[in-house]
């Protein structure tokens, strides 16, 4: 998509040659001055700042030097930041490795490049041996969530781990702004605690980047759970104002829409995310005050009739996630069911 700089004041954009500490916090304090001077949150200006940062870290410790440039940007849809990183260096043998925390080429902790996958809303890179490594990301302006006008969803959510212990390998998102809201599934390969740490890697992601297309949540994703065992998620995104939902389903989490008008039939790509999983097939159906979406992972049997259940159809989704639990729920794996429906006025 085509970007334009933000009509604001040269001083308010920076580009410096990065090959020592001092040249490390110059660029770290320009990124807090224009994060701040373009509407970011005190939290969010740290965070572009730590960014930057570890970006020029990077450069001094793999590179031996680099540039930074901070570039304010708008979109016709938004406005953030662009953060870019380029060196000269012999460039990095697998770039996706880089972001797993710990790993290094330099015998550093090796956290910078993760950091910055959680951080920002979009990461690209590009890398040769003849040229370096240039790493352009972007951090856009969140939408307020929560207050009047915010609510256009009812949501519930039911779940429970394996065995009733102690860790759920399941995770699940909700986020609603104005004229949106999102749902999701997520579901940690296995049991246990090692299951949980990926499913929070998952839902902490999609948290941070609740906003993001579909398709750039995954990705991130995808990087995010590279140091963890995977996970397999479903995401739903409603457009209220349009009446329309959009899915995007990789793994096994099951997803039905009852008392739509239109054949329902999303596209599930098979894969582990964090395991070079393939990215999702998102799919657009229509979304009336009628319908009803219902996403649970596999720890509740797949084989199942709502005509079995059509007595709680108008039911509060709450009412609805918990008895489909009961019902349904296979004790030898952890469970996780969302329930959702447009909010009556």
């Amino acid at each position: 998509m085509a970007e334009k700089l933000i009509d604001i004041m040269p001083a308010e954009s920076f580009a410096n040659k990065i090959d020592s500490a001092a040249d490390r916090v110059r660029a770290r304090q320009a990124a807090s001055r224009i994060a701040q001077t373009l509407g970011f949150s005190a939290t969010e200006c740290e965070e572009i700042a730590l960014v930057v940062s570890e970006l020029a870290s990077n450069l001094i410790e793999h590179a031996s030097g680099g540039i930074i440039r901070l570039i304010p940007v708008q979109r016709p849809d938004r406005t953030g930041i662009r953060i870019e990183s380029e060196d000269d260096g012999p460039g990095i043998a697998d770039v996706e490795q880089a972001l797993i925390d710990g790993f290094s080429t330099a015998g550093s902790l090796g956290i910078g490049l993760g950091t910055v996958n959680r951080l920002m809303d979009e990461l690209e890179f590009y890398d040769s041996q003849q040229s370096g490594l240039h790493i352009v990301c972007h951090r856009w302006f969140r939408p307020p969530t929560g207050g009047v006008g915010t609510k256009g969803m009812t949501f519930g959510v039911s779940t429970r781990a394996r065995s009733f212990s102690p860790e759920n390998g399941d995770s699940f998102v909700i986020k609603q702004w104005k004229g949106f809201a999102l749902a999701g599934i997520i579901d940690g390969l296995g049991h246990g605690a090692f299951a949980q740490r990926a499913s929070y890697a998952a839902r902490n992601y999609v948290e941070q980047h609740f906003d993001q297309p579909l398709e750039s949540l995954f990705r991130g994703v995808e990087r995010a759970c590279r140091a963890t065992r995977g996970v397999v998620m479903a995401l739903a995104r409603f457009d209220l104002a349009n009446n329309r939902l959009r899915l995007a389903n990789v793994g096994n989490v099951e997803v039905r829409l009852i008392g739509s008008a239109e054949r329902f039939s999303p596209i599930v790509r098979r894969g582990v995310i964090g395991m070079n999983a393939p990215g999702p097939v998102c799919s657009e159906h229509p979304w009336s005050a009628s319908d009803l979406l219902i996403m649970h992972s596999d720890g509740l049997r797949a084989h199942w009739k709502w005509d079995e259940f059509s007595e709680l159809r108008h039911q509060e989704p709450a009412c609805i996630a918990s008895r489909l639990l009961a019902a349904l729920g296979r004790i030898e794996d952890d469970a996780t069911i969302i329930v959702g429906r447009r909010a009556f006025a």
